[in-house]
């Protein structure tokens, strides 16, 4: 099982790093965790060009100019959890809607016709309301029309994660959201999702499953982003050496807009989250580096190509917000609102390709 050290301790292991650690970080070819934290360090700051020409390097050798292209599909607001600063929170009096097997499959086809082979299936976490027969049930009716299928809900049992993956979904994105202790349960404030080591257990638990690829990430805003950046880092390190067989992706998202009203409990510029994004390719040249359309339009524009491999499009974070994008209940507010025409576009006059497709769903194994 995986353990984190206390945050004070890494936060301190970034604060006592040099300008010369981050120079000779800077030139390793195989970077440790003591890199990592050189890099993560304000004595960093400096060298920030440096590090971005050195990551674009890197994200061209392992990846070519290729972006892949994904969307979220929402599938429930129902949330028995009690996250600060979630839109979903059960606290929070919005509308809440789950969609029956037909509504979903249904969103799931439009979003086909609109050029999506890639899908993120998301959910509140209420598990009396949408539990593993549900997605299932909506994999085995997918399957065959998506390259690839992933899901973003509730933690779940290792064997119920081979149950979903032998239905064909591949991926599971499960975030913790803040290696901070202390931090973590002054957010979560009830639910399955305040018990932290569970939830820090989870990637392995889908690792084990045998899914062809987990995510994990990091909600900045909530705590030093140097240090989350540290600790997330040694969270991939553990999960490469453990399962090795397995695809790791990373997600930055920052707090967003949402129900609640919650404020940021630290700042994160688009500077940082970039210093963030940079170290952690330095750090894992194989790594899946996502950005979403929590970022505007321009970020994500500057940003192609330098570090990001994943780029979601035309995202909707309400249940059923596809066929009607009047529908209230979002989860949080967007921030880059165009289409997957539009951010493909943008891709390509960048030079680089826009990947729809990078995977078939014939080579699953059951």
């Amino acid at each position: 099982m995986f353990t984190i050290p206390p945050f004070a301790q890494l936060k301190a292991k970034v604060g006592f790093c040099t300008d010369a650690d981050a120079q000779r970080s800077l030139r390793a070819n195989h970077l440790n965790i003591d890199d990592l934290a050189a890099l993560l360090s304000p004595e960093a700051d400096k060298h920030l060009e440096a590090m971005a020409e050195r990551s674009a390097d890197i994200t061209a050798q392992r990846f070519g100019k290729t972006t892949q292209i994904y969307a979220p599909l929402y599938v429930s607001s129902f949330c028995t959890n009690r996250c600060s600063y979630c839109g979903f929170a059960a606290d929070n009096k919005i509308e809440r809607r789950i969609l029956s097997l037909e509504e979903a499959e249904s969103e799931a086809m439009l979003l086909q016709q609109r050029g999506f082979n890639h899908i993120l299936l998301v959910s509140g976490e209420a598990p009396a309301k949408l539990g593993v027969e549900y997605l299932e049930k909506l994999a085995l009716l997918l399957r065959h029309r998506f390259a690839a299928i992933s899901i973003e809900v509730q933690p779940l049992a290792t064997e119920e994660y081979a149950r979903l993956f032998a239905a064909g979904i591949t991926s599971v994105a499960i975030y913790q959201e803040t290696y901070d202790r202390k931090t973590y349960n002054k957010v979560h404030l009830g639910g399955m999702k305040s018990d932290f080591e569970f939830r820090l257990d989870t990637p392995a638990r889908a690792a084990a499953g045998g899914m062809r690829e987990v995510g994990i990430g990091t909600l900045l805003g909530l705590a030093d982003w140097r240090t989350e950046g540290l600790a997330l880092g040694l969270h991939l390190a553990w999960l490469r050496k453990n399962f090795w067989r397995t695809a790791i992706t990373v997600s930055f998202p920052r707090l967003r807009p949402a129900a609640g009203e919650f404020e940021p409990l630290c700042t994160v510029t688009e500077r940082d989250l970039s210093h963030l994004i940079f170290a952690l390719r330095l750090f894992d040249p194989d790594v899946g580096i996502i950005l979403s359309t929590r970022e505007e339009a321009r970020y994500r524009n500057g940003m192609i190509g330098l570090g990001p491999t994943r780029y979601s499009a035309g995202s909707c974070t309400a249940p059923g917000g596809y066929s009607d994008p009047e529908i209230s209940g979002e989860q949080f507010a967007i921030g880059d609102h165009r289409s997957i025409q539009e951010v493909c576009a943008a891709i390509r006059q960048k030079g680089y390709d826009p990947v729809r497709k990078d995977w078939d769903a014939g080579f699953q194994l059951h």
